[in-house]
């Protein structure tokens, strides 16, 4: 199993985030009609709302808003429209919560309002490779970015799901946005990375990519692992099973991305993913490389 090195994370207003002595739970909140994990039952942002107060109540340590729909097929959305869906919840939580709160887009326009409404981290699924301008905004901000692995867009993402070694290349297309994203002045403690589970790769890819994971501490960086509910999750069950329906499976993903040495869990079902988080950090306490430490 995965080592785990321990890293502080500078977010705005000189507040700082603790990560490797213990998994951290990101709570997800889907601003959006069409969410694939439950079907835009957040898509009121009174709902959306509460729903991040009790995440934060059950334990969450982070809480990831989004306002566009990046499962694969998606439609872009309006900038307008996202900072419509997005702005009201990011203020109105942090007002409420202590928990920081990310702004899951790819925009520099909605990364910004959502950073001044109260956001301290831009969770980006293009790595910088959608919106470069995204950069100027976070290195500006000193906000802390998360450098997410895909291929192409929402809508055609599978068709660039081709590898000959997939960790490989992740690893490396992961190097490339940390360049990108160091070159633009972005402190290197400021930076997250996360392999994309299911963003442009196969079933098999995505197993071999949590299998694999503690590969992923070359790049020197905090690792966030987002598995949840997520389609590949069915691919052993002989079924298609609903999203709602994956948290058992989710649970298992977990914790081998604990295992594995993740820093980060990105999750639907905090309450629950929070017990599993506890019981495989609690394991990890017994692995001979941590005992040596």
């Amino acid at each position: 199993m995965g080592t785990r090195r321990r890293f502080t994370i500078a977010l705005p207003g000189g507040r700082t985030l603790a990560l490797g002595e213990r998994t951290l739970v990101m709570g997800v909140i889907n601003v959006t009609p069409d969410s694939f994990s439950d079907g835009g039952a957040l898509f009121d942002p009174d709902r959306a709302i509460e729903a991040g107060v009790r995440m934060a109540e059950q334990g969450a340590d982070l809480i990831d808003v989004g306002g566009e729909s990046t499962r694969p097929g998606a439609a872009a959305l309006a900038e307008d429209e996202e900072r419509r869906r997005v702005l009201p919840v990011v203020e109105a939580l942090a007002g409420r919560i202590a928990v920081p709160l990310s702004v899951d887009t790819y925009k520099a326009s909605v990364a910004d309002a959502a950073l001044s409404a109260g956001a301290a981290i831009v969770n980006d699924i293009s790595g910088l490779r959608y919106e470069p301008e995204l950069s100027a905004v976070v290195a500006a901000r000193r906000a802390t970015i998360v450098l997410m692995h895909s291929r192409g867009r929402s809508r055609a993402m599978y068709d660039q799901a081709s590898y000959h070694a997939v960790v490989d290349e992740v690893l490396d297309e992961l190097r490339e946005s940390v360049a990108f994203a160091t070159a633009a002045r972005i402190p290197e403690e400021c930076i997250i990375v996360d392999p994309g589970l299911g963003f442009a790769k196969e079933a098999p890819h995505s197993y071999e990519a949590l299998a694999c994971l503690d590969a992923f501490s070359e790049l020197g960086r905090p690792l966030l692992v987002g598995p949840s509910r997520k389609s590949f999750l069915s691919r052993p069950l002989g079924a298609s099973v609903p999203p709602p329906e994956r948290d058992w499976a989710t649970a298992a993903a977990v914790t081998a991305a604990v295992m594995a040495g993740a820093h980060i869990v990105r999750v639907h079902a905090v309450r629950e993913m929070l017990h599993v988080v506890r019981v495989a950090d609690e394991i990890r306490k017994y692995l001979r490389h941590d005992l040596a430490h």
